[in-house]
């Protein structure tokens, strides 16, 4: 059984960095892609960034671009989201996501293992 663990969220200010990690185990962590998504109060979820098996290839919404990165550490099974710049707008649940492919994919339903989330509250 895949198990994802995020860690990391809190509440910030406006111009503020956040790091969030998620642990995984329950499967060879460094066989997957893994995707960070997040669910804002009252609106659908959104893919936020993706990394490949490797690390050679990520993916980022245009909303977080030049201010989120995605990194992993196969040799401990973590994947991280480094949010530097964070806008009000970015407050959300963040939830780490990985499914059956190497390459990354920004769609949630290509998603089949989900971790709890954790939340990040940005303030103005």
């Amino acid at each position: 059984q895949v198990q994802l663990v995020e860690s990391g969220g809190g509440l910030v200010q406006a111009g503020d960095s956040l790091r969030l990690s998620c642990a995984a185990s329950g499967r060879t962590f460094s066989n997957y892609a893994m995707d960070w998504f997040r669910q804002a109060p009252g609106k659908e979820r959104e893919f936020v960034a993706g990394i490949s098996w490797k690390g050679g290839t990520t993916d980022y919404a245009d909303s977080v671009k030049g201010r989120f990165t995605i990194s992993r550490d196969n040799s401990n099974n973590r994947v991280y989201l480094q949010m530097n710049s964070l806008k009000p707008e970015d407050t959300a649940v963040y939830y780490c996501a990985t499914g059956r492919g190497r390459v990354v994919t920004t769609k949630g339903d290509d998603m089949d293992f989900w971790g709890k989330g954790t939340l990040v509250t940005v303030s103005s």
